[in-house]
């Protein structure tokens, strides 16, 4: 194997790996899996090869987490994330991709700094409010099927809800389970599974499948703060890591 090879199967199986930690009830870590492929192959590519992995671990994330979600906050999230994805399509020929993720990017790290420094929190949990998350619901469809990305809104939705922290991992994976399965008409009509990505992706599933139930296994044992802490810091890296690669992105269409 030459080294452009030996880069792209370790990416793609780091890739693989917090897809699965993800859909085993770790969110946040999900929206590296892009970001550490697009190291190697176009963000086009690698939102294209990984959609069958996401897709395949969240039938394995929501056995895991079939007695434990929040139906209304499901059900007020999902129907939006639908209508984001459908949004995503519609706009897929003439929406910059880096401008996105710079917006995306600027709201989490927005959200982490108030909710670190400027919080008024009294401790109490937040009510899942239909409008908000009508709001939420629609930009997490939208970012979603754009980068498979959309932990950050949804997060910034739900973390003030404070569900038990298996309530809220079971949400998160199903919701995203929806949406996924949803985004698999537009990806399709879109060309975006070559018979060489779907090779790849069959070739990564048994890492994402083991990393589901290491992920599931990690939620149940980490202390509920120091998840919800994790979730945070986790949510804080990533948005940083959107921002630049935005700014970077618009950089080079601008030049």
């Amino acid at each position: 194997m030459t080294s452009a090879e030996i880069a792209f199967q370790a990416a793609a199986i780091a890739a693989a790996v917090v897809t699965g930690l993800s859909k085993g009830g770790l969110p946040a870590v999900g929206s590296l899996a892009v970001p550490v492929l697009a190291l190697v192959i176009s963000p086009i590519t690698a939102a294209g090869l990984l959609l069958p992995i996401f897709i395949v671990s969240d039938w394995f994330g929501l056995w895991v987490y079939r007695r434990e979600f929040s139906v209304r906050v499901i059900a007020i999230l999902v129907p939006a994330g639908i209508v984001g994805v459908g949004i995503g399509w519609a706009t897929a020929s003439w929406m910059p991709e880096p401008l996105v993720t710079l917006i995306v990017g600027l709201i989490g790290v927005i959200y982490c700094l108030l909710r670190w420094f400027f919080s008024n929190d009294d401790g109490e949990a937040k009510e899942a409010k239909v409008a908000p998350g009508l709001i939420w619901g629609t930009v997490t469809g939208f970012v979603s099927f754009v980068s498979h990305s959309g932990a950050p809104p949804f997060q910034m939705y739900v973390l003030p809800l404070q569900l038990p922290k298996m309530v809220f991992a079971g949400t998160s994976t199903i919701t995203f389970a929806i949406i996924n399965a949803v985004k698999l008409i537009p990806y399709w009509a879109l060309g975006q599974f070559s018979p060489a990505n779907l090779t790849e992706a069959v070739g990564l599933i048994p890492f994402a499948v083991a990393a589901t139930f290491v992920g599931a296994k990690l939620t149940r044992i980490i202390p509920d703060k120091l998840f919800f802490q994790l979730v945070t810091v986790a949510l804080f890296v990533i948005s940083v890591k959107l921002v630049w690669d935005g700014v970077i992105g618009l950089s080079h269409l601008i030049v």
